[in-house]
Parts: structure tokens; sequence; C-alpha cells
């Protein structure tokens, strides 16, 4: 079924048009990699204009990997503020991942310079502004749709990089997911330093 994207847009922008016609400074913020076996979990902060209106923003998850390459690349060239931080493997087992994810929060947001932090799903990550959490922000709200999409993106291409560097794991593919290929593979291989212990200790030896 063909999505109407002006529709789709009109819907998403429900909780950010009156912040922005009160001329209220707010940033989106999303993660992603809370769920997978390797890599960092990385976050996202943007703050994006009224103006214009980037018709494919959305629930990262909804789109292609085509399709949020591109739309990165217009959020970098259009936002106001585009921030990144991140969490590794070591971090996520030192304090597990939800304080993980939100240090890497903290980190993407350190200069937004933002009076209101819309953040998907996390809440008390003591920010210089107010924070609102959203349930499914990044498919409610556009902002927090734009910082799920620069998270994506940061964190596949990171992914794609550690398949060079690991090689056999097949990382380019499931992104380090615990899929059956992903799981066979480390129970051959054995771990790599791109592995989170916490997350692998049901399947081999750690």
């Amino acid at each position: 079924m063909k999505i109407d994207r002006q529709a789709r847009l009109q819907q998403l922008i429900e909780i950010d048009g009156p912040m922005w016609e009160k001329g209220i400074v707010f940033a989106g913020m999303d993660e992603a990699g809370r769920g997978p076996l390797a890599g960092n979990v990385v976050a996202g902060c943007v703050i994006m204009p009224k103006e214009p209106l980037l018709e494919w923003v959305d629930d990262s998850k909804k789109l292609s990997a085509m399709r949020r390459e591109k739309v990165y690349e217009q959020i970098v060239q259009t936002a106001l503020y585009v921030g990144v931080g991140e969490a590794t493997p070591e971090e996520i087992d030192e304090i597990n991942i939800l304080n993980a994810t939100k240090n890497a929060m903290r980190r993407a947001a350190v200069n937004a310079g933002a009076d209101v932090f819309l953040i998907d799903a996390v809440e008390k990550l003591g920010l210089p502004g107010e924070e609102r959490g959203i349930i499914h922000g990044d498919a409610l709200c556009y902002s927090i749709a734009a910082a799920s999409i620069i998270a994506k993106v940061t964190r596949d291409r990171q992914m794609e990089e550690l398949d060079k560097l690991y090689p056999g794991y097949n990382f380019a593919k499931h992104k380090g997911y615990g899929t059956p290929e992903h799981i066979r593979a480390l129970k051959e291989l054995g771990p790599c330093p791109a592995h989170r212990r916490s997350f692998i200790r049901n399947f081999v030896n750690v």
C-alpha cells in the first residue's frame, strides 16, 4: 500500500508543529542498537527547522536502507543541529545497556542548546533543558524520527566497517543482531572485540 507522504508528514508534525509556532528550541533524540550482540549503541540528537519539511523523514525502521541513506544526507544538510553519541561494547558490559544508552544520548545532546528534548522512550538523562519521553516517539514525532535515521545510518555504517575488520560474522548483513547466522558464526569463531560479552553468554563461554 502506497503511503501518502504529505499526510504522513502532517501526522508526524503534530507534536513538532505547535512547538515551532511558539518559538521553542527543541531537539529530537533516539538511539539505535540496544538489542544487538555486537557493536556500539548509537544515539542521535537533531534540531529540525520548520521549513523545509523533508518528505521522507519517518521512523527509520519503516524506510529501506537506500532511502535512509538519502534522507540522512538531507537531514545533515537541513538540520540546525546534529549530534551523535555512542557507547562501546565495553561500556555496555560495564554499566548495562540502559545506562550506556543514556550516556550515548547525553553525548549526542551535549552541544544542542535546546530548551526541550523530545526523547524516544528514555527519561531522566539530566540534560540542560526540559525532557519529554515519548513512547514510540520515532513513529509519532518528526524530530525524533529524524534522530532515529541519524542514529540508525551511523550505526549501520559502523557495522559495515566492523565487517571488514572482523570477517566471518557478516556484520554488514545483520548489523550485529542475534540472527541464527550470527549465532552460528559466534559459536564457530568465538567472540571478537566488537561483541558485547554480557549479551553473548547464552551462546559461548566468555
